[in-house]
């Protein structure tokens, strides 16, 4: 199919907007939005919890939660892209590690760092590991959305590519038509898990619940974008054909389905 038939992407400049000599990202505004969110839907979650009277959190302790989850996630994203993805480049350019203005952050790093902070401020409210990620759950997912839009404006971590009506050229990468993979995290791991999440968090469930739909919702969305994102160039695909991504991915879907099963039964 010629060029002509296929959807451009809209070259865009990563600077949003300026304020005098600070110029403000697009990328950088997706992290603000993703915070902002995190702070509306955990008071509106709160609010939620409270008149069906189980214990939850207040709005300074939600915003604590928020500083904690921030340091979990750039320490724990910068340290899993080191390790997950490129770890023999940095055992040799150790000094770059901490060059995170450079790119190079992973999800599941991220992930794993998120984890330890909740656990760390589990203990500090004296709450039980689970019941604070069953808080947190519902509302990770639109700031992935708002991640995944930052990635498209972007035009980095595009999709593989392919012939589909819908395919995407980017411009600034080659000519060749690809899958807008970017699109697909945001509306599977993003609104569609969002939308899922909210709902189930709904009324109360037994502990773990919502944590492990999480980790069985966002290990699935990932699993199956990834059959449409181009794999990393130094990477390529790994043992059966999945990609690094995929292979990180099978683990929380696995461990969810576990947690989902004893949550229930414990009931």
């Amino acid at each position: 199919m010629p060029a002509s038939d296929f959807l451009i992407h809209p070259t865009i400049s990563p600077i949003a907007f300026e304020l005098g000599p600070l110029a403000v990202r697009w990328y950088g505004l997706m992290y603000l939005l993703a915070f902002v969110g995190f702070m509306v839907l955990g008071r509106m979650h709160a609010r939620r919890l409270a008149a069906q009277g189980v214990p939850t959190l207040d709005s300074k302790q939600i915003d604590d939660l928020l500083f904690f989850g921030v340091l979990g996630v750039v320490l724990g994203g910068r340290l899993g892209y080191v390790l997950f993805y490129k770890p023999a480049y940095y055992f040799e350019n150790w000094h770059e590690i901490p060059a995170i203005w450079s790119g190079g952050m992973s999800f599941h790093g991220g992930f794993l760092g998120v984890l330890i902070a909740a656990a760390l401020f589990a203990r500090r409210m004296d709450w039980r590991f689970f019941q604070l990620t069953d808080f947190i759950a519902p509302l990770v997912p639109l700031g992935l959305a708002a991640g995944r839009m930052g990635n498209f404006i972007n035009a980095e971590l595009v999709g593989r590519v392919t012939d589909v009506p819908w395919a995407m050229i980017f411009p600034t990468v080659d000519a060749l038509p690809r899958h807008p993979s970017q699109l697909y995290q945001f509306a599977g791991e993003g609104l569609a898990l969002f939308a899922l999440l909210w709902w189930f968090a709904r009324k109360p469930r037994p502990m773990a619940a919502v944590s492990a739909l999480f980790l069985i919702g966002y290990g699935g969305f990932r699993f199956l974008a990834e059959f449409g994102r181009e794999p990393d160039d130094f990477l390529g695909l790994l043992a059966g054909g999945l990609s690094m991504g995929q292979w990180l991915s099978l683990p929380m879907v696995a461990a969810g389905s576990v947690m989902m099963i004893a949550a229930y039964r414990r009931t």
